[in-house]
């Protein structure tokens, strides 16, 4: 989120990848545009049940159903009466669908929890990701300051403090 809100082109996020062949690490983010409708599809390969949060944020789930997720499942999409929730489980060899609204500006977390096995042994499956969701107002309206104790490291530590938002 820092390196968005001061355009360092040193960690600059980007939904394209890059045509490289060497291999870096770095965390999967997806630019979401602020208050977009989104659709989310969980599948589950594997024989245990997992379940997915996105970061506390509330969601409606609107289909789980056996097998693999194809555009033909939306007609069975439950559009009517879907309740909020804040966490998917997502069944064995399944696929859950869930449509949200991205209202608050900031970085979120998608990731599953997985009873087997500790987070970080998955989040190269894809398993973990964020969210970055950037107000095109920048005002305390979407999002609040960056406190004034907020220590910064790396290439932040050097660099002047961000404008607070009016």
């Amino acid at each position: 989120m820092l390196a968005e809100l001061t355009a360092s082109s040193a960690t600059a996020l980007t939904d394209e990848p890059e045509l490289n062949t060497e291999l870096t690490v770095q965390p999967n983010v997806l630019n979401m545009t602020f208050c977009n409708f989104v659709e989310i599809i969980f599948e589950n390969y594997e024989k245990s049940l997992q379940s997915y949060q996105v970061n506390g944020y509330s969601f409606f789930p609107v289909a789980v159903e056996p097998g693999r997720w194809s555009l033909e499942k939306r007609m069975n999409y439950n559009l009517l009466d879907a309740v909020s929730m804040h966490m998917i489980h997502v069944f064995p060899k399944s696929w859950a669908a869930i449509l949200l609204m991205f209202d608050n500006a900031g970085m979120l977390n998608i990731r599953t929890e997985h009873t087997r096995s500790k987070i970080w042994d998955r989040a190269y499956l894809g398993q973990q990701l964020y969210t970055s969701i950037l107000s095109p107002e920048k005002s305390l309206r979407d999002e609040y300051n960056i406190p004034e104790n907020t220590l910064m490291c790396g290439i932040m530590e050097d660099m002047p403090k961000l404008p607070s938002y009016t």
